[in-house]
């Protein structure tokens, strides 16, 4: 994957999780739940966790991308 082809990928995946979030957010608001509660189901997403997995990977495979 060339640099151009990480920062997409990155900024789609980030553009997804925020997504993500912000609908849970909102569900848990019309649900009138407390906010410690839609924290906590944001943190144990298993969706959102392996988004931010992920997001972490291209970081890292971007950060050896730009030491070659």
């Amino acid at each position: 994957m060339d640099q151009q082809d990480l920062k997409i990928s990155k900024k789609l995946i980030s553009s997804y999780k925020k997504r993500l979030e912000k609908e849970i957010l909102d569900r848990s608001m019309k649900l009138k739940m407390p906010q410690n509660k839609f924290e906590e189901i944001i943190s144990n997403n298993n969706e959102l966790i392996n988004l931010k997995k992920t997001l972490e990977d291209l970081e890292m495979e971007s950060e050896s991308h730009n030491k070659v």
